[in-house]
């Protein structure tokens, strides 16, 4: 299962800079996750300043 942007996102665009798949997008309040991309490498996880990033 991919990863998951929570409502905690500050929307600073570290996840979107390290995802290695281009898997991340700005969304309108939060940036967002594209499922069928996303390989579930845990860059962004690692990468989130606030920990809004999620393996659910």
């Amino acid at each position: 299962m991919a990863y998951k942007i929570s409502e905690e996102c500050i929307k600073c665009g570290a996840c979107e800079a390290t995802c290695p798949m281009s898997a991340i997008s700005e969304g309108d309040a939060t940036y967002v996750i594209d499922p069928e991309t996303c390989i579930e490498c845990g860059a962004c996880a690692d990468g989130c300043p606030v920990s809004a990033i999620s393996k659910d």
